[in-house]
């Protein structure tokens, strides 16, 4: 550890810059979407109460119309990405090449809290960063009475790294964390990234972050870096989320970048212009998703990111109930993300375009109501072939009725199909059988969903920890010492 003291705390501000009432989430519903919230109830109530049946129908038919669409875009979204475009590839000759006078300065983000256990382990990820010392400040982030996490950082030797005691205090969140840091007096960075502490990122993927940027125009000032887990095997369930993965950071988020779209990024191995980040108010403490905010908002401003080839691993949830825990705050944050930037929507199209609102409103809110009306649909037909009740025989009108059956039978063929040419593309047998299974992994999709939904409404901000540590982390590479 270095042996610098502590960055000063005296205060943990919110955001790098002040944020308009509309673009953060801070409160949950405008004023105006709570009064559209409440006459859309008394629609629903009103219409449950002349016609239950007939409103069921229109529900079920409006549902299955935004379902299919939705599964058709993002088919052809991984489908494009597939084809290798939207991707940039920095070789590591290309990457070493540049000289260490012609590198920015980088600050590197590891956001720790309740984590006494994973400190050890930067020396595996972070620690392995090739990139000049002079122009490379890591900086620590930990919460001021996190004593026990605290100590643990204490009692290792890693040599460049700062700490930095974020005060305690609402919302105690990733993103205030990280604010708070990048308002330090130290902070010098030309470009900034945040890993997890246990990640463990391509050792040249500063540079070749720093190459993007330095072949890129202005309006390119976000750089997302693949996400993938080093203990895929452990479990049916990181199988699955491998082979979420895969298809997300690997084709979908390239297509997103070919076809001019938004990106939400991933909560690590995004790096930024720190100039741009400052200008556009940093993360907002109270989402619980930031970095998909933070990618809609930058878009918003003009700015573009770009998708790099080169791998940071992480570790991916071997436990059914961590996982939900996790996924249900992620799908909370879409939510959070979507209500925030529909505040105006006029201005939203005008700023991105119909297809990419139409696009980054699928991809937000759309994951949680899509997962949800999914587990109804297939409640349905559970209770349809358990028993075929009457009330259930005009629900699905012919053409709806034929629309799901497309749904059921080719879309779902379709979806399991792409997990097995994700694994087959990515030289990756082993996930071949989970592929085949994922039905499993959409109901698990489904709990979250709802949970996610009814946190919104009880802990809006409230950031659900998701345990580390639960499988053993991928030991560092070699050095010539140990070869010798």
């Amino acid at each position: 550890m270095s042996t610098d003291s502590p960055a000063p705390t005296n205060a943990a501000p919110t955001n790098l810059a002040p944020l308009a009432d509309h673009l953060t989430a801070r409160t949950p519903l405008s004023r105006i979407q709570r009064v559209l919230s409440l006459v859309l109830a008394a629609i629903l109530i009103v219409g449950f109460v002349l016609s239950w049946h007939l409103t069921l129908t229109i529900l079920a038919a409006t549902c299955a119309v935004y379902f299919f669409a939705s599964s058709l875009d993002k088919m052809v979204l991984v489908s494009r990405g597939m084809t290798g475009r939207g991707i940039i590839r920095i070789s590591d000759d290309e990457a070493r090449a540049i000289p260490d006078a012609d590198l920015p300065v980088y600050t590197v983000l590891l956001p720790v809290y309740g984590e006494p256990e994973i400190v050890t382990n930067l020396v595996a990820g972070v620690g392995q960063i090739d990139y000049p010392a002079d122009k490379l400040d890591i900086l620590l982030v930990l919460e001021a009475d996190d004593r026990e996490t605290i100590d643990a950082v204490f009692a290792v030797d890693i040599d460049g790294v700062i700490p930095v005691l974020v005060p305690a205090g609402e919302p105690r969140t990733k993103p205030k964390a990280c604010n708070h840091a990048m308002n330090l007096p130290i902070e010098r960075s030309d470009i900034v990234t945040i890993y997890d502490a246990e990640d463990i990122p391509d050792p040249l993927q500063l540079r070749k972050a720093a190459a993007v940027f330095a072949a890129s125009g202005p309006e390119v000032v976000s750089v997302q870096a693949r996400l993938g887990y080093y203990n895929e095997r452990d479990n049916l369930l990181t199988r699955w989320f491998s082979l979420e993965y895969d298809q997300w950071f690997s084709y979908m988020l390239p297509a997103l970048s070919a076809s001019k779209c938004v990106i939400p990024l991933g909560g690590t191995s995004n790096h930024f212009r720190t100039q741009a980040l400052r200008e556009v108010g940093g993360w907002d403490a109270f989402n619980v998703t930031e970095d998909a905010d933070l990618g809609l908002r930058l878009a918003r401003h003009g700015y573009r990111t770009v998708v790099l080839d080169s791998l940071t691993e992480e570790e991916a949830n071997a436990d059914v109930v961590n996982w939900v825990r996790q996924r249900s705050r992620w799908y909370k944050g879409y939510l959070q993300t979507f209500l925030v930037h529909a505040r105006q929507p006029v201005s939203l199209v005008r700023q991105l375009g119909i297809v990419p609102t139409l696009r980054v409103a699928n991809l937000t809110a759309g994951m949680p109501f899509a997962n949800t009306i999914n587990l109804a649909f297939w409640l349905s037909l559970i209770v349809w072939y358990s028993g075929r009740p009457d009330f259930l025989q005009g629900l699905f009108p012919g053409p709806i009725y034929y629309l799901c059956l497309v749904m059921f039978t080719v879309g779902n063929l379709a979806s399991i199909m792409l997990g097995v040419v994700s694994a087959r593309t990515r030289h990756k047998p082993y996930l071949l059988v989970a592929a085949l299974l994922v039905p499993g992994y959409w109901f698990l999709q489904s709990m979250a969903a709802l949970k996610s939904v009814a946190q919104l409404i009880y802990k809006p901000s409230y950031w659900e920890k998701t345990v580390h540590g639960l499988s053993p982390q991928k030991s560092p590479p070699p050095t010539e010492s140990d070869d010798d």
